[in-house]
């Protein structure tokens, strides 16, 4: 049971350490749904950036594909760096990035 102890802890820090990355993935995807939008209906440079920014995606690289012409489709896509914190576990995983895509058709 002594020896069990251990591994047990270490592997429930796993699972926290997991729930962490799929949090961060769900908020780069939100992100990503934010910056299309605000690109979609505003075309000046940096709306979609800022859009991803007040979304939670401080930290995050945005790029862009926005076609000039109405009802095209435009795509977002974020790319956050991820940490990996968790106390014990974070020396055992690499620290990773997290990506999203968002498509939408252009308003304006």
């Amino acid at each position: 049971m002594a020896l069990a102890l251990p591994v047990l802890v270490l592997a429930l820090l796993l699972v926290v350490q997991a729930g962490l990355v799929v949090a961060d993935h769900v908020r780069a995807v939100h992100a990503a749904r934010e910056g299309a939008r605000a690109a979609a209906v505003d075309g000046r440079p940096g709306a979609a950036a800022a859009a991803v920014r007040a979304a939670g995606g401080r930290g995050c690289r945005t790029s862009v594909d926005r076609p000039t012409e109405v009802g095209a489709t435009l795509t977002v896509v974020v790319t956050c760096p991820l940490r990996t914190d968790v106390a014990l576990v974070g020396r055992l995983v690499p620290d990773t990035t997290v990506q999203a895509r968002a498509s939408m058709r252009v308003e304006r």
